[in-house]
């Protein structure tokens, strides 16, 4: 099993764009989708509320004291890409713990059932998983509210509990 695995992901830790529902600061989101799915989109929003950039596009994933750990790669840190804008350097995180991943598809259900990220290793702490339409106006709210409600146990009658 390797030490590192590439992923064809967007990652950001919440920093301040998390503060609203009470996320921690330090909790990293993965953006998975294929290409043109949203995930620099998605990404590039919630940087405008306060969140710092990891990777675009691709991210470099590992496991560390039982956490799943995101990095970018070493020729794309701290780029962007923004569609009909071109590539951006952005201030950027060297790493993050990935609270929550993220898939971004065109139809999300109303109440989703409970998933987690099936990450390259066995994790002693999984990652929730959440489906997304990353185009919708509040995608960045509603993965705030995600972290926040995983990180705390938030979710009604125990559904989508940890």
């Amino acid at each position: 099993m390797p030490n590192t695995i590439n992923v064809h992901a967007t990652c950001v830790v919440l920093a301040h764009a998390g503060g609203t529902f009470g996320a921690s600061r330090d909790a990293g989101v993965l953006l998975l989708g294929k290409s043109g799915s949203g995930k620099s989109d998605l990404a590039l929003r919630l940087i405008s509320r306060g969140a710092i950039l990891v990777s675009d596009d691709r991210t470099e994933l590992s496991e560390q004291g039982g956490h799943l750990v995101a990095k970018p790669p070493a020729n794309l840190r701290g780029l962007i890409e923004a569609r009909g804008v071109g590539i951006v350097a952005l201030p950027h995180a060297h790493k993050a713990r990935v609270a929550l991943a993220v898939q971004l598809d065109q139809k999300v259900p109303r109440l989703p059932r409970e998933e987690h990220y099936k990450a390259p290793w066995d994790l002693p702490v999984p990652v929730p998983l959440l489906r997304l339409a990353a185009f919708e106006s509040s995608a960045p709210e509603k993965i705030a509210l995600a972290v926040a409600a995983f990180e705390r146990n938030l979710f009604r009658d125990g559904a989508q509990s940890k």
